[in-house]
């Protein structure tokens, strides 16, 4: 039987590590996926990490079984992509010490020794806080100190997982624009940041470009998968970068990237900043782009955390027939998304309703409203982004699993007044950016269908009254907590 020529592509997201194997055609035919293991560090308020051994050994699990269920596959080129912010501390030796993910915040209690952040905004593109790489290792100096003595360099994730592949120690410009320690618009490691929280220089690996050949995978790594000793390992990127790219977005688009959070995205060529640092800019994975970007924070892990709760045997089908019910609020959801133009986030939310209990009020009527808060808030993102950079197009990509129900589609296209494109592939939006980086690195011409399904806003006004009364209901959830 024929070999099928593919890549393996490894996808460490924020809630689970995907192996996935994809054909150069980018059809995905297997794909293994577990839930990540992470520890509570006792020594911060709000932080966790995780065992670079185990995930790695969960990783070739997962690759196993991906691999096994592709069948007769050739692997030509193997990459990664993952959450960014997330980071691996190696030793001076290069092993691996500990895994700090993009939702450990060790470095929150330090935020202070940046008094200015106007100077670190303009260069890294983003307003400092310990979401970002570089206060996690400011956690660790200050708290871990046994930790912090082992540091010999550190990469993304992904980054990781490509050195761990090949042993070539790297960090992607996409990756490195999360760290508050580069340049973006110079795409160099900036020696000014580095003093602002006085590291070493020298802790910093070498940058390279998504698409660079690293190598060939390591011999005994080789054997243990059954993967032919000559594929290459290649440079990925961020998860959220790669999941852009499977949409074949060009400069002057935007797009939603919906998965645990849901970052608004306008592709750029330009270095916009915005006035008021409420936007992040970064690196596209190309030499030429940025990414200019507002974030709705946490809404499909929302989602699919109500469906466990709601419809725990019922697939989304089940969801968007009973939702098509559903014509007027039967409830207000606030669930703890993100509004850039706010200066704090709502940390506390819920559903709202009229009391005594409507007898009308459904488990519908709840999915309904937690889909509209999404909506609304990629909306209000939507239109801080369009004040920075404006959106000059007809239409909005969107990917990432969020974006299964039909019924937020319809939402973001009503509220936006823009036509929504989504490909067929949009699930598995990073794996197939991951095979399309392998396929240019390797100078593989495959073809692709660019068929899209396309949404178009609908008519009359009574989706900006549920906006207004949505509105409504946050600021009052604002005022109690």
């Amino acid at each position: 039987m024929a070999q099928t020529n593919a890549h393996l592509i490894i996808d460490f997201g924020t809630g689970n590590l995907r192996a996935a194997v994809i054909s150069v055609n980018g059809a995905v035919l297997g794909v293994a996926r577990e839930d990540i293991p992470y520890i509570r560090d006792e020594r911060y308020a709000d932080s966790i990490y995780f065992d670079p051994e185990v995930l790695w050994n969960q990783i070739l699990e997962l690759a196993t079984i991906a691999l096994k269920q592709a069948g007769s596959v050739q692997i030509l080129a193997i990459t990664a992509t993952s959450q960014r912010e997330g980071i691996v501390v190696l030793d001076q030796a290069g092993t691996p010490v500990v895994g700090m993910p993009n939702i450990d915040h060790r470095g929150r209690e330090w935020e202070h020794i940046i008094p200015d952040k106007e100077p670190v905004y303009r260069l890294a593109g983003r307003y400092p806080t310990s979401l970002f790489s570089a206060f996690k290792l400011v956690g660790l100096r200050e708290a871990r100190k046994e930790w912090w003595q082992q540091l010999g360099t550190f990469l993304s994730i992904s980054d990781w997982v490509e050195y761990m592949f090949c042993g070539i120690e790297h960090y992607e410009h996409s990756q490195a624009s999360e760290t508050l320690l580069y340049d973006v618009e110079q795409q160099i490691w900036s020696e000014s940041l580095c003093e602002l929280f006085s590291f070493p220089f020298s802790l910093l690996p070498p940058l390279m470009s998504s698409g660079t050949v690293l190598g060939t995978i390591r011999q005994p790594l080789a054997e243990a998968l059954s993967i032919d000793p000559e594929a290459k390992v290649i440079v990925g990127g961020a998860d959220t970068q790669l999941a852009v790219l499977s949409t074949r977005a060009y400069a002057g688009d935007m797009v939603i990237v919906s998965g645990t959070t849901t970052p608004i995205i306008k592709l750029s060529a330009a270095y916009d900043l915005d006035g008021q640092q409420r936007t992040w800019t970064g690196r596209y994975i190309d030499e030429d782009s940025y990414m200019v970007e507002a974030n709705a924070g946490v809404t499909g892990l929302n989602y699919q955390r109500l469906k466990k709760i709601f419809y725990p045997n019922e697939g989304y089908d089940v969801i968007e027939e009973e939702l098509r019910s559903v014509t007027d609020f039967q409830c207000v959801a606030s669930l703890g998304s993100l509004v850039a133009d706010e200066k704090k986030p709502l940390i506390k939310g819920g559903f709202i309703f009229n009391t005594p209990v409507n007898h009308e009020l459904s488990r519908a009527g709840m999915v309904w409203a937690t889909l509209w808060d999404i909506a609304c808030s990629i909306f209000e993102n939507y239109n801080t982004l369009i004040s920075v950079t404006p959106n000059k197009q007809s239409y909005i990509w969107t990917c990432g699993g969020g974006m299964e129900s039909r019924m937020l589609r319809q939402f973001i296209a009503d509220l936006t007044g823009k036509e929504v494109r989504i490909r067929d592939n949009y699930r598995h939006a990073s794996v197939v950016g991951g095979m399309m980086i392998c396929n240019k690195a390797l100078d593989i011409d495959a073809e692709q269908t660019d068929v899209y399904e396309q949404v178009q806003p609908a008519a009359g006004a009574q989706h900006m009254h549920f906006y207004k009364r949505w509105k409504e209901h946050r600021e009052l959830l604002k005022k109690i907590f």
